[in-house]
């Protein structure tokens, strides 16, 4: 088959092949700015806002895609070649692929080759949504205290040059600052980052940062800013060589970045914006008035097995986290935590049968077609942990006390974090806490309870006996034994 790169130029040539843009892509204005414009973004906001855009009276909620990091140049770059168009593979159950072409990104930014165009971009009036995929280690706030981290170098750099920042705060600062100068309406800010209460964390330490960079414009944004709390879910793994290889020659598209999902996609989002928004419901959102309920429960059951997952198939081996859940005790186990550990915590959820919402999530991972690296679910585990598994054994040890599948998985982390599997070979630690966990975890060897005091991750827990016991015991029984053998004693135990 004949192939031809992906742009506005060769778009019709796909139509036969794969679903494209109908709607005029020269006519879409920019209402939103969207800053991350990795996989998940293009896999779940940006098709809800495609398949809205193909709706008439839509035409003003194009996306301007923000790529913010020097490490993001790569994306930028792809985006920009392409005109903004990128190919989303949805794999399904039954092993067929749906491919359509997306076409709501119609601008892109590489904030550190032009800072001020980005700060001039957010704060243009058609602007009115402002959204945010930066992942759960952008927020900047420390564990133990709950508290904005402002001696991050970063933030001290964004304070001292506000019109060169290098954050996600010292640009919105600048942003809200222009648009308040202006007399422009106010701006909705909106986190699809997986965070409790996003939408809060995003006010609170926006408005940290403000208070030590631009103190008079606080009261401006208390009144004209709305930060909604949002739960978001699709899992999107990274994008292999043979997915880009396949696209071609399959469907004739040279796309160097398509998206690859799973089917199932969920959006819930607080309905509290201040200037005007896109009908997202008419593609398959949810608006309500309380996001917090439904954020617990993806992020103590979908985000949290992932990592259980994550973390043990990783010291026994596995490449992929389909290969961890067909391992049967391993599946028995994740399981049994969500059973015996999280679903105590959650409370009632109206609408929602958590039997089958935990059944759904074992048929998720195990897609074999979507095949999620362990090292991408691993990364970034120190920010992760805190959000997705220590809400749970927190409210565990204040009520229940039934803790033994988190701290076996905790336990299961510090080992990992020496950088060995149980056979020897090397793990790949990619986490911006990567130095300290190694020297905590190899302490860790001779005094298991070192690496709970790691406290930007833990908070105080090392000084609970009760959770130092257990996590004690079962490092001690993972050395001994091993992943597999202890998750099977523990399965006999329920």
């Amino acid at each position: 088959m004949k192939s031809y790169q992906l742009n506005n130029q060769n778009l019709a040539k796909f139509k036969d092949q794969v679903a494209i843009p109908t709607y005029d892509r020269s006519q879409v204005k920019t209402g939103i700015v969207h800053v991350g414009i990795g996989g998940f973004h293009r896999a779940h906001q940006a098709l809800y806002t495609d398949q809205l855009l193909h709706q008439p009276n839509n035409s003003d909620w194009g996306i301007c895609g923000v790529a913010l990091l020097e490490f993001d140049l790569k994306i930028y770059q792809t985006l920009k070649d392409q005109d903004g168009l990128y190919t989303l593979v949805v794999k399904e159950l039954d092993g067929t692929f749906t491919k359509r072409i997306v076409g709501a990104i119609t601008e892109c930014l590489f904030a550190p080759e032009n800072p001020s165009k980005v700060i001039e971009k957010m704060a243009s009036e058609e602007v009115k949504i402002i959204t945010l995929t930066i992942t759960e280690g952008g927020y900047n706030y420390n564990e133990a205290t709950g508290a904005f981290d402002a001696t991050n170098p970063q933030i001290q750099h964004d304070i001292e040059n506000p019109f060169a920042p290098k954050t996600i705060f010292g640009y919105l600062t600048q942003a809200l600052k222009v648009r308040k100068e202006k007399g422009l309406k106010g701006i909705t800010i909106q986190s699809c980052d997986n965070i409790q209460g996003n939408g809060h964390m995003t006010q609170k330490m926006l408005l940290s940062y403000v208070q030590l960079a631009e103190p008079t414009l606080v009261t401006w944004i208390e009144n004209n800013v709305s930060f909604p709390n949002s739960m978001v879910d699709r899992i999107t793994p990274a994008t292999a060589p043979t997915d880009i290889e396949s696209l071609k020659e399959t469907s004739g598209i040279e796309d160097a970045w398509p998206v690859v999902c799973e089917p199932f996609k969920q959006w819930v989002i607080e309905d509290d914006f201040v200037n005007g928004r896109p009908a997202w419901e008419t593609v398959g959102a949810q608006f309500a008035k309380d996001v917090v309920p439904y954020e617990k429960m993806k992020l103590s059951l979908l985000n949290a097995g992932h990592s259980v997952l994550g973390i043990l198939g990783a010291l026994i081996g596995y490449n992929t986290i389909d290969e961890v859940v067909h391992n049967k005790n391993i599946s028995t186990f994740l399981k049994g935590y969500m059973d015996d550990e999280v679903t105590a915590t959650l409370g009632t959820l109206e609408g929602v049968d958590l039997e089958v919402y935990k059944k759904s999530l074992i048929e998720r991972f195990g897609n074999s077609n979507i095949k999620d690296q362990i090292d991408r679910i691993c990364s970034e585990s120190s920010a992760k942990i805190p959000i997705f598994i220590l809400p749970t054994v927190n409210a565990q040890l204040k009520d229940k006390v039934k803790i033994k599948h988190a701290a076996f998985v905790l336990a299961a982390w510090a080992i990992y974090s020496i950088g060995k599997d149980e056979k020897g070979n090397d793990l790949s630690i990619k986490d911006a806490l990567k130095i300290t966990l190694q020297e905590k975890a190899i302490q860790a060897q001779n005094n298991p309870k070192v690496f709970l005091e790691i406290e930007t991750v833990f908070g105080d827990l090392s000084k609970n006996e009760a959770f130092v016991k257990a996590f004690e015991n079962a490092y001690k029984s993972i050395v001994e034994q091993g992943v597999e053998n202890c998750v099977v004693a523990i399965n006999n135990t329920l």
